[in-house]
């Protein structure tokens, strides 16, 4: 199904002459994600821990720019200038896994919206991310099916963000898309298990 991370190639052309200046200075690859997750999980403290000033919150749309940007540097670091680790495979995964829970919890501290839904959000994104990371131990490819993968997430997140700190997204609005969200996490789940398996059915047997 379509997602934005289909797009991720052609962000990654744009980003290669950046990660190339970076890997010349010394910069690695686990180093931009743990400084993503760092950040991420700073700014996510920051809006839990004042949630009442709301233009705060457009701190979540500019973050979610500069991080995909993070992203997609650690994963030209390490697959085009040689820095893939089994260490860096751990901190991508579960970096992306912390930064996410930090940045999305935030959003049921606003009054009105429902914790349960956020709640919600967070434990379906982290299941499908888990089901995206089976795929190898079943013997099919890393899964990012969507409809909502990571950077449908992050525009999503980022919009909230964005109606907060404009006063264009009341609860209502809030809660019926964090509705969506959910249902479209659902379906993704579904997905990444449902192409995992007939991916890994297709593949020659040992025996």
């Amino acid at each position: 199904m379509p997602s934005i991370y289909q797009l991720k190639p052609r962000f990654q052309a744009l980003l290669r002459p950046g990660a190339q200046y970076l890997h010349q200075h010394g910069v690695t690859a686990n180093q931009v994600t743990l400084a993503a997750a760092v950040l991420s999980v700073s700014i996510g403290l920051l809006l839990a821990w004042a949630s009442h000033i709301a233009w705060l919150f457009a701190l979540v749309p500019l973050w979610m720019i500069l991080r995909m940007a993070f992203n997609a540097i650690d994963g030209i670091l390490a697959r085009e200038f040689g820095q893939q680790t089994t260490l860096g495979a751990y901190l991508n995964e579960l970096c992306d896994l912390i930064a996410d829970s930090t940045l999305y919890l935030p959003f049921a501290l606003l009054p009105g919206v429902s914790p349960m839904l956020v709640v919600s959000t967070v434990l379906l994104s982290t299941l499908s991310e888990y089901a995206g990371v089976m795929g190898p131990l079943v013997g099919a490819s890393r899964r990012y099916d969507g409809p909502m993968g990571k950077s449908d997430r992050a525009f999503v997140f980022g919009l909230l963000g964005a109606g907060v700190a404009t006063g264009w997204f009341d609860a209502a609005w809030i809660n019926g898309l964090l509705v969506l969200v959910v249902l479209l996490l659902l379906a993704t789940l579904y997905n990444r298990v449902r192409q995992g398996v007939t991916e890994a059915a297709r593949q020659p047997s040992d025996e």
